[in-house]
């Protein structure tokens, strides 16, 4: 088994996070696992974007090349065009739909969403709008983990385990709120 994907979003809303959530399940699965991560700006809107790849066998490249990518999660939709050229033909794509605009000359939004439209396995979800319903605004990174997961070689309760541990030092009613922005995600979406 091997498993790429390409996580991918502005600094601030949390990337990063979601690649410590997956490689902390991976790992405390058993899986071997490689990362790669290039850093945003130190504020809040500097690209973030990280290669992360699990398999039952050592991995030799942190990298993911051009069309090989079996998931694209994105936090951002302007982000999650400049990534489609990793994506593997039958590659999944999900993404939050709610733009960043952090650029004077931001693309159309809704000519984005056409443009994400078009790829066959792309679930568009407003996680942002989910999490804010949740009362938990900065928790859309893992709403999105949530409706990802049911593509990913991971069960959902390794992955809430991997939320605890990650949140843990936070306290429980932070990981609590975590945890229920996951669920949320995972009711969204259906799997193909």
């Amino acid at each position: 088994m091997k498993y790429d994907m390409i996580l991918a979003g502005v600094g601030g809303q949390g990337v990063l996070s979601i690649a410590a959530a997956i490689g902390l399940a991976a790992v405390d699965g058993g899986l071997h696992l490689k990362q790669s991560e290039v850093h945003g700006m130190s504020q809040r809107g500097g690209a973030v974007q990280s290669h992360l790849r699990l398999a039952d066998r050592p991995i030799h490249s942190d990298l993911i090349s051009e069309g090989q990518a079996d998931m694209l999660l994105s936090l951002e939709p302007m982000e999650t065009l400049r990534y489609v050229p990793l994506l593997a033909p039958d590659g999944v794509i999900v993404a939050d739909c709610t733009p960043v605009l952090n650029i004077p000359d931001y693309p159309e939004v809704d000519a984005l969403l056409v443009a994400l439209r078009q790829f066959p396995r792309v679930h568009l979800l407003d996680a942002t709008a989910i999490a804010q319903e949740l009362r938990n605004a900065r928790a859309s990174n893992m709403v999105l983990l949530g409706a990802a997961s049911l593509f990913l070689p991971l069960e959902a309760s390794a992955l809430e385990a991997a939320i605890a541990q990650l949140f843990g030092r936070k306290g429980e009613a932070v990981v609590g709120r975590n945890i229920e922005a996951f669920r949320a995600g995972r009711s969204v979406i259906q799997p193909v």
